[in-house]
């Protein structure tokens, strides 16, 4: 039997310190749901390895000392992260939602069954990728669907991107509530 709560998107943002989980560590994890400003999840994670890539870790700006020293462990944010998703189940039915979904959703999974045992976004932790979700809604070809573009197509002018993951899980979660206004004018054109 299908709930009858509705689906919540859930903008997921992470920032790492390598291309691939396990040899490389999350160092941020920041949530946010689409419509509901008022709904997000931020933690940092002390990481799970010696290797990282420098200039991977120049991204986010993060003090891989301080980490070490000061964040939760993987196990700890994790378990974390999977609580606060779980708790959304009250209002809603969470559905994974990055840019890219590939990239994201790679570090999300491994570190929820590597650290928690289970993904609360399902085994295979699939979910929503925002440029092909615009693809599908404008059939633009994918060199049309980077955010800045379809922020722009959008109006929405005045979102930074500033690789924290917090924040920038916030402005996912806004671009994808304009899509959804946008896909809701169309369908009642």
């Amino acid at each position: 039997m299908t709930s009858t709560l509705p689906e919540l998107y859930i903008a997921v943002d992470v920032e790492a310190d390598g291309p691939i989980p396990g040899p490389y560590s999350m160092i941020s994890l920041g949530m946010a749901v689409a419509g509901r400003p008022d709904l997000t999840f931020y933690t940092e994670l002390r990481p799970i390895s010696d290797e990282f890539v420098p200039a991977a870790l120049a991204v986010s700006g993060l003090d891989r000392d301080r980490l070490l020293r000061e964040a939760p462990t993987a196990q700890e944010a994790m378990s974390a992260a999977a609580a606060w998703v779980n708790g959304l189940r009250r209002v809603g039915r969470p559905v994974f939602l990055a840019a890219p979904a590939v990239w994201d959703g790679m570090f999300v999974h491994w570190y929820f069954v590597r650290f928690v045992g289970h993904s609360p976004f399902g085994a295979t932790g699939s979910g929503v990728d925002l440029r092909s979700y615009w693809m599908g809604l404008t059939g633009s070809e994918w060199v049309r669907t980077r955010k800045g573009t379809i922020k722009q197509e959008l109006g929405l002018h005045d979102l930074p991107h500033t690789h924290h993951a917090g924040e920038d899980a916030a402005e996912l979660a806004q671009v994808f509530d304009a899509v959804l206004r946008r896909r809701q004018a169309v369908d009642e054109a």
